[in-house]
């Protein structure tokens, strides 16, 4: 797979092959100062202006038709200070090359997503996260961000500095700027035990405030059509390590995970009478286990088999209630999901529109198979996720819009009044943002 999504003649797509886009032109700058240019270039052409990532996105928050700006050569450590512990990064650099840099240097970052190919400024700026109980998304270990805004200016924010921007721009959906440069908070590289193992629905539903409260990180996937889940417990661990053998993590992560659950993902979408069946048999291929790593090792795993997602965040108090809804939903619907449900959490935190801001979380996400449709499930879960105020990612699918953003978010008045000042003429509007944030 190759981590960045691109396409033919000039026509860009997404990783999930939902989203497609013909830009005017596209940019490959190799400074902050060529970045700048190309979007002082784009002004006088009367063209508008995205930056891409790897196109993992499922929304079409990086689509334009006039200037796409690629930022691969944009990539590296600029700067670890050890006495802050902090590292500053360059906005195109992918996750797994920053993991992989930061333990060569004996250093982590606290909690990062499930998966490492998106770049560093593409997860933050739609709310990537983890799971945590204490910890929160990737976007909340921020701690200064170096943006190019629209009239070509390069601007620095922090908790001291420009700190009205800094509040939103650390998840500020390219509406803001265009982010060159992160600094993130580190600690050094440390220990977790992964527990993953086998539980009944009805278990981790009855016991899930005690399975949040006794774990650093708990997440777990629900099988639709079973009552069969796999729970993951992350935990900090004095060690010694005792990674996952080769062989094993071959078998387990490459072949079931993925290499298995392409063709059964196949065979579900040729004749989906037989998902229920398929759903019972993936629902108990991965066998309980235990191994400590280093922390992206542990966090991240690889995910091959291409689907189409949708994920919100609800009230962590509401998360029991609406998993019970989503089952009842998915029984009595007759539609087939070949695909797990994955529930993670996250505390509150302070940014403008991040989906935990100001309120402790839950995430129910929900996947079909590439090419399968979707419709018809996503509607019917989201009809439950907003009847609980969920907030959803904004890099999955949804159907939202600013009229509701502006119930759910108590801060949403504070983003769009920055954006009306740091980008007046929408130099960086496309479809998705005029959705979501209003003209």
């Amino acid at each position: 797979m190759s981590s960045t999504a691109s396409g033919k003649n000039g026509t860009w797509r997404n990783w999930g092959g939902n989203v497609t886009a013909r830009p005017a032109r596209e940019v490959t700058p190799a400074s902050v100062d060529e970045l700048a240019a190309a979007v002082r270039q784009a002004a006088e052409d009367g063209l508008r202006v995205k930056a891409v990532g790897t196109g993992h996105s499922f929304t079409s928050i990086a689509a334009t038709d006039g200037v796409l700006i690629r930022p691969q050569l944009l990539t590296g450590i600029r700067k670890i200070d050890r006495d802050a512990m902090t590292v500053t990064v360059e906005a195109g650099t992918p996750l797994k090359r920053l993991n992989v840099a930061l333990a060569r240097e004996g250093l982590s970052l606290t909690n990062m997503g499930d998966i490492m190919e998106q770049t560093v400024s593409g997860a933050t700026s739609t709310g990537t996260h983890g799971t945590g109980r204490d910890s929160a998304s990737i976007a909340a270990q921020i701690k200064a961000l170096e943006l190019v805004t629209a009239d070509g200016s390069v601007l620095t924010c922090s908790e001291k500095e420009n700190p009205d921007v800094f509040a939103a721009a650390r998840i500020g959906l390219g509406a803001l700027g265009i982010v060159t440069a992160i600094t993130f908070a580190v600690e050094p590289l440390f220990l977790l035990t992964a527990r993953e193992e086998p539980m009944p629905f009805d278990r981790v539903l009855a016991d899930f405030d005690e399975l949040w409260a006794e774990n650093e990180h708990f997440e777990f996937y629900w099988f639709p059509h079973t009552g069969n889940t796999n729970t993951k417990r992350n935990n900090r661990s004095a060690g010694p390590a005792r990674p996952v053998g080769q062989v094993k993590a071959w078998f387990e992560d490459e072949f079931l995970s993925n290499g298995v659950f392409q063709v059964a993902n196949w065979v579900g979408r040729a004749v989906p009478a037989t998902v229920p069946s398929i759903a019972r048999i993936s629902s108990r291929a991965l066998s309980a286990r235990t191994y400590t790593d280093i922390p992206y090792r542990v966090y991240t795993s690889p995910r091959r088999v291409r689907f189409v997602e949708m994920e919100y965040a609800v009230p962590r108090a509401a998360v029991v209630e609406a998993l019970r809804e989503l089952r009842a939903m998915v029984d009595r619907s007759g539609l087939r999901v070949s695909f797990p449900v994955e529930v993670r959490t996250a505390p509150a935190d302070d940014i403008t529109l991040s989906t935990a801001s100001g309120r402790d979380s839950a995430y129910i996400a929900v996947h079909m198979f590439r090419g399968t449709p979707y419709q018809r499930y996503f509607t019917q879960a989201e009809r439950i996720f907003t009847a609980h105020e969920g907030r959803p990612h904004w890099g999955k699918v949804h159907t939202r819009d600013a009229e509701y953003f502006s119930r759910v978010y108590p801060r949403f008045g504070e983003f769009t009044a920055l954006r009306d000042r740091l980008d007046p003429e929408r130099r960086f509007q496309n479809d998705y943002l005029r959705r979501v944030l209003g003209a």
